[in-house]
């Protein structure tokens, strides 16, 4: 089992800049992939990100640059730096990671995006 846990959410304003941490603990022999998800009212969960053992990264389109992951495997970090934010980037943001056993999933963190 792997447990989650996400901070570094909150109110900012347009245009501004927040950055998201997840460190995961329990069994975190092998991690894959590490990933951030986020789920607006009334939407569907949609993958921000993703970052593999290996350090490739992937994003979801909405990001246009503004986003990047980063993972600090040895002590079991994956960050979340979000830049020109905009209240579309507005919801819960979850922290996933995958290894052989599974997917498991920290519990959100909320990121509100508005002046």
């Amino acid at each position: 089992q792997v447990q989650l846990v996400e901070s570094g959410g909150g109110l900012v304003q347009p245009g501004g800049s927040l950055r998201l941490s997840c460190v995961a603990s329990g069994s975190t022999f092998s991690l894959w992939y590490m990933r951030w998800y986020r789920q607006a009212p009334g939407k569907e969960r949609e993958l921000v990100a993703v970052i593999a053992s290996g350090g490739s990264t992937s994003y979801g389109d909405f990001v246009k640059g503004r986003f990047t992951i980063s993972r600090d495997s040895a002590k079991n970090w994956v960050y979340l730096q979000m830049n020109s934010l905009n209240p579309e980037d507005t919801g819960v943001y979850y922290c996933n990671v995958e290894d052989y056993a599974g997917q498991y999933w920290g519990q959100g963190t909320q990121v509100t995006v508005s002046s």
